[in-house]
């Protein structure tokens, strides 16, 4: 779990569409850097430092878990990407979009590339104005005085106005969703990307307990005879993980993700159960189905069969070496009937992750994220 942390970001632009500057380069703070939790109002004011035409800025409070450098870096790479070209004569000039590190939780920064609290912003009513508008109360760490007051006191006489034009704020997945179901085929990499985004944002995690099942190597040896077992063992266990852990979401409000829903027991033993076995085995799954609580979100992870039978040669456990792509199509054609049954009752979004790698490219991970951060 990683930890996050309280930054505050000065944004301000005079260059081009000014406001679209600012929604642009809030949209990537929160996709490359974290949450944005709060947006300030948006202010015009006269150019600092040298002739130019008038600046928008504003301040943006972000729940992150970089550390200070790394920061530095992401907003380095988000103003670059936004089209600002920084001149090395250290003189100031026009620009698409500035953002500047004010404050970062409450500690004091001396590096060789990063100052906090920001050395100048005590003395910039349009750093100052807009962060007073969303954190009034918090005290400047070496100033030791509340920011609505280091405001007042502020010795600039620049005349900077609030004006009525608005940034919106990128809702993070986390107070979109309270629950979030990442499904797909043998090998999809449902398991992979829940570890990731638990990790990222935070979330109660749920995995599949696959491994305890005693069962599972006996039936890929005879399918026959060990289909019931272990399709009856994995329901019970998939009804009682998911009974405990969403009534402890019921109780904590907690962000889950798992990398399961329970449905996929109906989907693995429709393929695996000779047919009076299925009937009984559907009147139990009917009973518990109606106790769990659905997703907000369900995700299905599609996979191209030749690229499922890679992950599962390449993952090397023994007993799934053996499995054929015509088991993998069977499955496949399950969800797909599952979900088109579901379309209702469920929130689903399908991924195509056939030519993506989002465990070791971190702009194929940032794509998934975002398809889920849009998705209505």
């Amino acid at each position: 779990m990683k930890i996050q942390r309280i930054t505050y970001l000065s944004l301000g632009t005079n260059q081009g569409d000014k406001l679209d500057n600012l929604q642009q380069a809030v949209n990537s703070i929160a996709t490359k850097i974290g949450a944005v939790l709060q947006v300030a109002p948006v202010y015009e004011t006269p150019s600092w430092g040298f002739e130019s035409s008038a600046f928008y800025n504003t301040c943006v409070k972000v729940s992150t878990n970089l550390p200070p450098e790394a920061l530095l870096t992401a907003i380095l790479a988000i103003e670059q990407e936004l089209g600002r070209v920084r001149n090395n004569s250290g003189e100031y000039s026009d620009r698409s979009i500035d953002i500047d590190v004010l404050l970062f939780d409450d500690e004091i920064i001396f590096s060789k590339n990063l100052i906090v609290p920001h050395p100048r912003m005590l003395e910039r009513k349009f750093a100052l104005a807009p962060l007073a508008d969303i954190a009034p109360n918090k005290m400047h760490p070496i100033a030791k005085a509340k920011l609505i007051n280091c405001l007042r006191d502020c010795t600039d006489t620049s005349e900077i106005k609030r004006i009525d034009a608005v940034v919106q704020r990128p809702i993070p997945i986390t107070e979109k969703y309270n629950y979030i179901a990442i499904e797909g085929n043998i090998g999809a990499g449902k398991t992979s990307l829940t570890n990731m985004m638990a990790d990222e944002f935070n979330a109660k995690i749920v995995l599949e307990r696959f491994a305890d099942n005693p069962f599972l190597p006996k039936f890929y040896e005879d399918n026959e005879r060990y289909a019931f077992p272990l399709e009856m063992s994995f329901l019970a266990d998939r009804y009682q993980q998911l009974s405990d852990d969403l009534a402890q979401f019921d109780l904590f409000k907690n962000f889950i993700v798992s990398d399961y829903y329970i449905f996929k027991s109906l989907i693995f033993a429709q393929i695996t159960l000779q047919k009076e076995e299925y009937k009984l085995y559907r009147k139990m799954f009917d009973l518990m189905y109606k106790e769990i609580t659905k997703p907000d979100l369900y995700v299905y992870l599609y996979q191209n069969t030749n690229r499922l039978l890679q992950n599962i040669k390449k993952r090397g456990r023994e007993y799934e070496q053996n499995i054929e792509a015509s088991y993998l199509q069977k499955i496949h054609d399950g969800y797909v009937n599952f979900i088109k049954t579901q379309q209702q009752d469920l929130n689903v979004l399908i991924i195509d992750v056939s030519n993506l790698d989002f465990v070791n490219n971190a702009n194929d991970y940032e794509y998934i994220i975002n398809t889920i951060k849009n998705h209505e």
